[in-house]
């Protein structure tokens, strides 16, 4: 996942300031950053994000200089056969394009890292288009343009505050996807069991549906306990939830399909349940079912990209 939120923070906190962005519109090969990474860059010098790794900041810094004293917007490509790309330092097999524009009316609005922040807290995407050409950013999507599309903070509602769920929790902070435990048994619940993570004591069904789940938000059940976990998941399934996941055997996802069938809910809409849940690893123990887990979340998070 493009990971612009400290960004988007230290755009607005600075707004006022004379500003350059700099964005990752096309890769190839071995690009160290994925196509959208921003980086901002302050009068003073001062910089937040990366376009590379490190491989050509100096460069695009140099560059966003000239574009807060005064020159247009602009795109320069790196790569291996470059050789100003080799002074740069990118000699990793990779090649990037980077556009560096004013944070102007006539480069990026400010206006718009606001309105980037409204939709992250709403839980929705926002589509932003670029016209390489004028380096002019306007919203929504428009076709010929470069789009880029800010998509909310990642969440993992899990339910059942179960042993793999210490695990999964863990694996969540690790890879910058926010967990939040969710489970009505107080014994199970408990910050020593899950220090620093967000709990929550309600019923899932009602615990689910107040997150609003959306494409950047999975529901992952763990309790083995139909009361709590059925509840989780139809109330997943009635939301644009982006990845769903339910722990069990063959035999047990089975059964709760059908009971979910018997509900109203559709073939289609049930096979939007990752089950039994995570990649097959031949995962034994609850590290490493947690790891399939995992591993089955990110992977149904980047199923569209």
């Amino acid at each position: 996942m493009i990971d612009n939120e400290g960004v988007i923070r230290k755009a607005m906190e600075w707004c006022g300031a004379p500003l350059a962005l700099a964005t990752v519109v096309s890769t190839w090969g071995s690009a160290p950053r994925p196509r959208g990474s921003h980086m901002i860059v302050h009068r003073d010098g001062r910089f937040e994000g990366s376009i590379s790794g490190g491989c050509v900041e100096t460069d695009v810094l140099q560059r966003a200089a000239d574009v807060i004293a005064g020159r247009p917007g602009h795109l320069q490509s790196y790569g291996v056969t470059d050789g100003d790309a080799w002074s740069a330092g990118l000699p990793c097999g990779g090649e990037i394009s980077v556009l560096v524009q004013p944070v102007s009316p006539e480069g990026f609005p400010p206006g718009l890292f606001d309105r980037i922040a409204v939709a992250s807290a709403q839980g929705r995407s926002l589509a932003l288009s670029t016209d390489l050409e004028t380096a002019l950013t306007v919203e929504g999507a428009v076709e010929g343009r470069f789009v880029n599309r800010y998509r909310p903070p990642r969440r993992l509602l899990i339910v059942g505050a179960v042993q793999i769920a210490q695990s999964l929790s863990v694996l969540a902070c690790a890879i910058g996807v926010t967990p939040i435990v969710i489970d009505p048994r107080g014994r199970f619940l408990t910050k020593e069991r899950f220090p620093g993570v967000v709990l929550d004591d309600r019923w899932p069904d009602d615990a689910v549906a107040d997150y609003r789940p959306g494409e950047s938000t999975a529901v992952v059940t763990l309790s083995h306990d139909i009361k709590i976990d059925d509840p989780a998941l139809i109330a997943a399934l009635r939301a644009p939830t982006g990845y769903i996941a339910a722990l069990g055997s063959r035999k047990s996802h089975t059964a709760r399909l059908e009971r979910l069938s018997a509900l109203g809910f559709t073939p289609q809409e049930l096979a939007r349940i990752d089950g039994p849940a995570g990649l097959d690893i031949g995962a034994t123990g609850a590290a490493e079912i947690a790891l399939s887990v995992a591993a089955g979340m990110i992977a149904g998070f980047n199923a569209d990209r």
